[in-house]
């Protein structure tokens, strides 16, 4: 341990510099004016992998963004860690309100970051934990301590579906084999507490139509007579909860794991002030399904919930008329057990027989993935556990996200692997919203923690 710190201080200052150029290429992978600062970020991210002393570093072209492999194998018979993350980022709108520009980062003191934190867009997501690993790695190597195997593997796409890591997957179980996987592209609790995410939920995003009228029509002349779509629209998305807000879909619940009064016990651990939680987001009252409170609402329950709506004039002043069409875009965040194929199909079929004869609906599928469950009791949740009480001198608190990551249950179908999330982040870093940041702490904290696991994760599966 004093090694690790020592060299983080002796290099600290370049750390944060490296992190501070990668920040700087623009790699927005949803937005084709940007595509070539994508693949100038790949080449940067191989060739710090390089540097850091992997045997073998190639750019592995997809049909979109590469992949960057890397890889050290120091004895065959020895475990494998698998280390994936993303180099692409969001797109840094409304630009309007970040305070200082997004691929300019600057280093700015906050109350939760008295150290400072990197302010731009990906400095949490996920350039500076994706960063730590190859930090860490950098050490192990100068170090002579790296006790075990290590691949890289450094996607473009994720930010937008990661579309074509399913086939590179597929095509590369071989190369891939690995003991377990590691990704930091999650959070924890504080920087007084950390925690390590077992659960995430699955996705299903749809988009529905619904059709009127074969034109926008006068809503003096034909109001009261025509079905009005942003009208059945509202009414169909209205019945979708019931007045307990659960999802009135038929079959939506049928595969949906109901934890244990123990295991909810568990997470109920987790610090959480929920008069903190409303005075931070500006609410009166918190808002969900009736029998769960806030921090099961949104980890362990299914949602379904509008992320867009639209049809008809929304200019300046008025324009009296009964739209042709009305649109939404819909996500539901799945658990555990729930297909998200499945789901949407029983989505389509239920919001199509719920339409009146008046209009015709559309659902088009958009995207979607799985939802996923790391064991506590796995040699990889037992070894990350024993790193962070080791640097942050407490033991870990097992959390389920209400994000998803659609990657994780692919990996460990197609690899046959565990994969354990890692996170340093705060929920507080503002990432996808403008203001992006990442904590020096965080950033340091996860260089140091990351050998322990190696450490760990080897000794446990003696």
């Amino acid at each position: 341990m004093e090694n690790i710190t020592n060299y983080i201080q002796q290099h600290k200052e370049r750390f944060i510099n490296e992190l501070i150029e990668l920040l700087k290429i623009p790699s927005v992978s949803a937005d084709s004016a940007y595509s070539q600062d994508v693949i100038d970020t790949s080449e940067a991210v191989k060739r710090s992998l390089e540097k850091a002393g992997c045997d073998k570093v190639e750019i592995c072209e997809t049909d979109g963004y590469p992949i960057v492999y890397a890889e050290k194998i120091i004895d065959p018979n020895l475990p494998t860690v698998l280390v994936y993350g993303h180099y692409d980022v969001q797109p840094p709108d409304p630009m309007e309100l970040w305070t200082s520009p997004p691929f300019e980062p600057v280093i700015k003191k906050t109350a939760i970051h008295p150290e400072g934190a990197i302010f731009a867009r990906g400095a949490c997501d996920d350039k500076g934990q994706m960063y730590m690993h190859v930090k860490a790695f950098e050490y192990m190597i100068q170090s002579k301590t790296l006790p075990c195997n290590v691949k890289f593997m450094i996607e473009g796409e994720e930010e937008v579906g990661s579309v074509n890591l399913k086939s590179f997957v597929e095509n590369n179980v071989a190369k891939l084999k690995n003991d377990v996987i590691l990704i930091s592209d999650t959070g924890m609790i504080s920087n007084q507490q950390p925690s390590i995410t077992t659960g995430l939920r699955g996705l299903s995003y749809v988009e529905v139509e619904v059709t009127g009228p074969n034109r926008d029509l006068h809503s003096g002349l034909y109001g009261g007579a025509v079905a009005n779509p942003i009208n059945i629209l509202s009414k169909m998305i209205a019945s979708l909860h019931d007045e307990n807000n659960r999802i009135t879909i038929p079959g939506f619940y049928d595969k949906v794991e109901e934890l244990s009064l123990k295991e909810r016990a568990e997470m109920a651990k987790a610090p959480f002030d929920i008069e903190e939680y409303k005075k931070a987001l500006d609410l009166k009252d918190v808002y969900g399904e009736e029998g769960y409170v806030t921090n099961e609402r949104n980890a362990i329950r299914p949602t379904l919930d509008v992320n867009g709506i639209w049809g008809g004039y929304t200019g300046q002043g008025a324009k009296t008329v009964i739209p042709s069409k009305a649109f939404a875009k819909i996500s539901m965040r799945l658990v555990p057990n729930q297909d998200w194929e499945e789901i949407t199909q029983l989505f389509t079929t239920h919001f199509t027989a719920i339409a009146p004869k008046a209009v015709t609906v559309k659902v088009t599928p958009h995207h979607g993935g799985q939802g996923y469950v790391t064991p506590i009791d796995s040699i990889g949740y037992q070894a990350a556990n024993k790193a962070y009480t080791e640097t942050f001198g407490i033991p870990a608190i097992p959390v389920r996200s209400g994000g998803s990551i659609p990657i994780v249950s692919l990996f460990e179908k197609e690899l046959k692997s565990k994969t354990i999330l890692m996170g340093f982040g705060l929920d507080s870093d503002a990432i996808h919203s403008p203001n992006e940041h990442f904590g020096i702490f965080n950033y340091l904290k996860g260089i140091e923690t990351i050998p322990l696991f190696y450490k760990y994760f080897v000794e446990l599966s003696k």
